[in-house]
């Protein structure tokens, strides 16, 4: 028997989730405007799916003909049996061919569908501000690219081509059977309330089940994710819980099987209730009908007739049944990617943006006041696992940022921790935009220059820099992907790696493994400094580039960064004293404001903050390692491109 039984289960599932989901007014508008491009492919599929609806209830009319014709007899009898059988045998490959064709077409729309939305919201995503990645759980947003993406494509594919199907279906197949019969068409379909009702509360009951075990997968892939990272590998290994992990995870994993024993029996009982009543509707057919046809008051072919075309009566009444949750389900879909979509990128370029001169070095902060965005100004509450976003308006990080930075100069700004250094320093790379007053390049609003040269300009090493999972020339081409293998070279020489690279069986297509991880911090931090000189930057920030790291590798690290630095503006959040005695002026931050600015030496004798910090903080130590390297300003030269 041919019924949609699963679609239905699944409608019930969703059922109320769907229910407690408001989509927003316009989401169908949007849906058809995103479906334009498909129009042509959606109009074939769509015939093809009206065909097959004809031909479904027309197979079982041309069976009751053949029946007709050999309880009948007649001269002609058998030539009309043999005719009629053709032509079923035509209907049926026809059939087969409109399948073949439907799932080429479904296909063919439902992954473009796919490709369109996870491309749109990845690209998107990306352009979002740090902070909405500094909120969002990873694993609620991939789900978006995910999950939610393909239950939108269902609503051009699965859902469209169902209910269209089912209207067919059930208009043609009740029209036929009532022309017939009306007498069995209505006996046929009494028991209908009885599979419908209890099949709800079924479907409910499952849901329930679903639902936690939804969320036990959750929580064991999250636990997974944590505890298979390289970082919290090491925590189960340094605090000696394997046992303990094994056990928590082993006991979420058999309630997951406890769980996908109950699913399987309610399913199965589910789909043996519904043969079990389409079946008893069908003996019904036949026991009426028969009755019906010893009498003469019918013929057998349309005894047959009506018991086939039963099977294609059920189905879509099922169906349709459900069919508000099947488009809500589709409209849920699209309606939480679209919320993605709508949210705000943090920084976006205009479109008369002007490119910054190339090779210029000078910063300037003009009265720059900032505060980092509210949660509902960059984040969506189902992607925070929260019931609403707070509201609340963030503090003034930044308060008045007045300071200048010419070119060649090196700069450093020091404070207590939370004083809005690193802040400042992502103003001038523009990861956030400034709330009011103005940040400038080379005499331009970095709000009104171009990214491309924005990115150019400006060259980041954070003391955690991050290496993708890829080979050591992929991490350095990621700043400058047209860079030759000599490039990289040179990069590696002035960073100070080159001899590690070349020492390793793979050279530059080693795989760095995941943020890194094969390589000691130091090592990590020299390969980044190495994709900073590969990109050229007229403009360095050093945000605390040397910490955690051991004497050793700072040395090393120091050595590269004073290459990095050569001829470049550099602005420099430091932690050692190492890093900014001989910086061309110094900066002190406290509340987002500048108490003091000077020179290393002037700013220790005044006995304000710095000095404070310089006892505390910086305090003068003898070397701690033999040929300790600081960090000095050199004239600037010209950098060859």
């Amino acid at each position: 028997m041919s019924m949609p039984s699963w679609s239905m289960l699944r409608s019930i599932q969703n059922s109320d989730q769907v229910n407690k989901h408001q989509v927003k007014s316009g989401t169908a508008r949007r849906i058809v405007r995103f479906a334009q491009p498909y129009r042509r492919d959606i109009s074939v599929f769509l015939v093809t799916v009206v065909i097959a609806a004809g031909i479904g209830v027309a197979t079982p009319l041309l069976a009751g003909h053949v029946i007709n014709a050999i309880t009948g007899g007649g001269p002609d009898a058998a030539d009309t049996v043999v005719r009629v059988a053709l032509l079923i045998a035509a209907l049926a490959v026809a059939d087969a061919l409109l399948s073949l064709a439907q799932r080429w077409y479904s296909a063919r729309i439902g992954e473009g569908i796919i490709l369109d939305l996870r491309t749109r919201v990845y690209d998107h995503v990306q352009r979002m501000p740090l902070q909405f990645f500094t909120r969002t759980q990873t694993g609620a947003l991939v789900s978006r690219l995910n999950n939610d993406v393909v239950g939108a494509q269902r609503a051009f594919t699965s859902t469209l081509s169902g209910v269209l199907s089912n209207v067919i279906q059930l208009v043609l197949t009740a029209v036929v059977m009532l022309s017939l019969s009306w007498p069995i068409t209505v006996l046929s379909l009494v028991l209908l309330p009885v599979f419908i009702i209890p099949a709800r509360r079924v479907g409910k009951r499952l849901a329930e089940i679903t639902r936690e075990s939804y969320n036990l997968d959750a929580k064991m892939n999250a636990t997974m994710t944590e505890r298979f990272n390289v970082s919290g590998a090491l925590l189960v290994k340094l605090f000696g819980r394997p046992d303990a992990e094994a056990a928590r995870f082993g006991e979420r994993a058999e309630r997951v099987r406890d769980i996908g024993v109950q699913q399987a029996m309610y399913s199965r009982t589910f789909f043996v209730a519904m043969l079990l009543v389409a079946s008893l509707a069908q003996a019904l057919t036949y026991g009426l009908g028969g009755w019906l046809a010893v009498r003469g008051e019918v013929s057998a072919g349309t005894v047959v007739t009506l018991a086939l075309l039963l099977t294609r009566l059920y189905g879509p009444l099922t169906a349709l049944s459900n069919v508000r949750v099947d488009v809500m389900s589709a409209l849920v879909s699209f309606d939480r990617v679209f919320e993605v979509l709508d949210l705000k990128p943090g920084i976006a370029e205009k479109p008369d943006a002007t490119p910054i001169p190339a090779g210029t070095g000078r910063i300037e902060f003009r009265d720059v006041r900032f505060r980092y965005p509210s949660a509902d100004e960059v984040s969506l509450a189902t992607l925070e696992d929260v019931v609403t976003l707070d509201r609340r308006e963030n503090e003034t990080v930044l308060d008045g940022l007045g300071f200048t930075v010419e070119p060649g100069q090196m700069v450093a700004l020091v404070g207590p921790s939370g004083a809005g250094k690193s802040t400042t320093s992502m103003l001038v790379s523009r990861v956030y935009d400034v709330t009011s007053g103005a940040v400038l390049i080379g005499g331009v609003d970095v709000r009104d220059a171009t990214l491309e040269s924005l990115r150019d300009t400006v060259g980041v090493v954070t003391q955690d820099s991050h290496l993708f999972h890829e080979t050591i020339a992929e991490n350095l081409r990621y700043a400058r992907p047209g860079a030759t293998e000599e490039q990289m070279w040179a990069a590696l020489e002035g960073a100070q790696v080159a001899g590690l690279v070349r020492a390793l069986p793979d050279g530059l297509d080693t795989v760095v493994g995941e943020r890194g991880y094969r390589f000691s911090g130091g090592e990590k931090q020299r390969i980044a400094i190495a994709r900073l000189l590969i990109k050229q930057p007229s403009i360095v920030i050093l945000d605390e580039a040397t910490a955690h790291l051991d004497s050793e590798s700072e040395a090393a690290v120091q050595r590269a960064l004073a290459e990095a630095l050569r001829g470049r503006t550099a602005l420099v959040i430091a932690h050692r004293l190492s890093t900014i005695r001989e910086a061309d002026q110094i900066l002190v931050l406290d509340h987002g404001r500048i108490v003091e600015r000077g020179r290393h030496d002037d700013l220790v004798a005044a006995g304000g903050l710095y000095a404070e910090l310089y006892r505390t903080q910086f305090a003068v130590s003898p070397p701690r390692y033999e040929g300790e390297v600081e960090i000095v300003t050199v004239p600037p030269a010209t950098v060859e491109p």
